[in-house]
C-alpha cells in the first residue's frame, strides 16, 4: 500500500470511528428522550389545549401504533438536541489536524454557540411561529365550514416539521463563522451577496411556514437579523485573521533579516 493510500485509509477509519461514536451517543440520547417524552408531551398538551391557541383543540389517536410513534418523535428531537454538541466536537476533532492552534481554539468555541442557537430556534419556532401557524390553519378550516378532527400523531409531525427546520436555520451564524475561520468566506463576500442571501432566506422561510404574510415575516426577519449579525461576527474574525497573517509575515521577515546578518 502506498503512502497516499495509507493516509486516506487512516482518515476514513478515523471518520468511521467518529461517526460510530456520534451514533452511539444518539442511541443513548434517544433512550433518554423516550424517558422524558411523557412530561414534554404533557406540557405541550396543556400549553396547546389551554393557553397558547385562540381556541380549544381536541386531539385523537387513530391506531394503536400511533402512541409509540408520538413518543419516538419527541425522543428523536431530544436526541438530536443532545447529540448536537457531541457531533460537532467529533467533526472538530476530525478537521483539527488541518487547523492552526489559534483556529483550533476559535472553532472549538463555536460548539456552545451552535447548541445555544439551535435551542433558541426550537423555542422561537414553538412559542412564536407555531401558534400563529395553527391559528391560520384554524381560520382556513372555519372558512370551509368543516368539522375539525385532528390526529395526535399528525399534529406532532406537523409541529416538528415547522419547529425543527427553524432551529436548523438558526445555525447560520455558526456556519458563517466557521467558513470565515477556515478562509472560505470573508465579510466582503457576505456583503456583496446580501441581496441573494435575503432572497434565499425569504424562500426558506416560505418553505417552513404557510402562505401567510405574517408568519413569513415572523420567520424571515430573525433570519435576516442573524445574517447581519453573521456579517458583523465574520468581520471581527476576519480582522483577527489578518492580524495573525501580518504577525506571521513580520516574524518571517525578521527571521530572514537575522539569517542574512548571520551570513546564512
Amino acid at each position: 500500500m502506498s503512502g497516499d493510500q495509507k493516509h486516506w485509509t487512516e482518515h476514513l477509519n478515523e471518520l468511521r470511528n467518529r461517526i460510530l461514536v456520534t451514533l452511539a451517543v444518539f442511541v443513548v440520547m434517544l433512550m433518554v428522550g423516550f424517558l422524558f417524552a411523557k412530561p414534554i408531551i404533557d406540557f405541550i398538551k396543556m400549553d396547546v389545549l389551554q393557553g397558547n391557541l385562540a381556541k380549544t383543540l381536541e386531539l385523537h389517536v387513530f391506531s394503536p401504533g400511533e402512541a409509540l410513534s408520538i413518543y419516538m418523535q419527541f425522543a428523536f428531537v431530544v436526541a438530536l438536541t443532545g447529540t448536537l454538541p457531541v457531533a460537532l466536537f467529533q467533526a472538530w476533532r476530525f478537521v483539527q489536524p488541518g487547523l492552526t492552534q489559534k483556529e483550533q481554539k476559535a472553532t472549538l468555541s463555536y460548539i456552545p454557540l451552535a447548541v445555544i442557537l439551535f435551542t433558541t430556534g426550537l423555542f422561537f419556532g414553538y412559542f412564536w411561529i407555531f401558534p400563529f401557524l395553527l391559528n391560520f390553519m384554524f381560520a382556513l378550516t372555519s372558512s370551509l365550514g368543516a368539522t375539525e378532527t385532528y390526529g395526535f400523531y399528525e399534529f406532532v409531525r406537523f409541529m416538528f416539521r415547522v419547529v425543527v427546520p427553524i432551529a436548523v436555520l438558526f445555525e447560520l451564524p455558526v456556519v458563517i463563522l466557521f467558513l470565515t475561520r477556515i478562509r472560505l468566506l470573508n465579510p466582503e463576500i457576505l456583503r456583496k451577496s446580501r441581496r441573494f442571501a435575503y432572497l434565499v432566506l425569504v424562500v426558506l422561510a416560505a418553505l417552513v411556514t404557510p402562505p401567510d404574510f405574517v408568519s413569513n415575516v415572523l420567520v424571515t426577519l430573525p433570519l435576516i437579523l442573524l445574517y447581519e449579525m453573521s456579517i458583523w461576527l465574520s468581520a471581527r474574525v476576519y480582522r483577527r485573521i489578518q492580524a495573525e497573517d501580518e504577525e506571521l509575515e513580520r516574524y518571517w521577515r525578521e527571521r530572514e533579516k537575522a539569517d542574512a546578518e548571520d551570513g546564512w
